[in-house]
């Protein structure tokens, strides 16, 4: 079992995230660190794809404590129509705002 803190006594979370661009092109992905990942992905660090298609902003998250139903979140997103995908989005973030400025980890 995986411990439910990390070593500088914060709470080990997991995150399903989805990035969008302006063409609201949508990226659904798994982390331990949704902070560090957002900024890799506005910098246009990682994949090809993500590379190529410039996510910018973070549209919908959820947390996790453990990182099997995480996975298992994220390839049942993966599955979903794009419609459906959306309509999921909307149910958090109505406007599409970046959500990781609201989080305060923006640069």
């Amino acid at each position: 079992m995986q411990p439910l803190w990390n070593r500088d006594g914060s709470l080990r979370q997991f995150a399903v995230y989805v990035m969008s661009n302006s063409s609201m092109t949508l990226y659904v992905g798994v982390t331990n660190d949704l902070q560090k990942r957002a900024r890799a992905h506005k910098c246009g660090e990682g994949s090809s794809f993500t590379k190529r298609y410039h996510f910018d902003r973070l549209v919908y998250y959820e947390l996790y404590a453990n990182i099997r139903p995480a996975i298992e979140r994220e390839k049942q997103i993966k599955g979903w129509t794009r419609s459906k995908k959306i309509a999921l989005i909307k149910t958090m973030n109505p406007e599409w705002k970046d959500l990781s400025d609201e989080r305060g980890f923006s640069e």
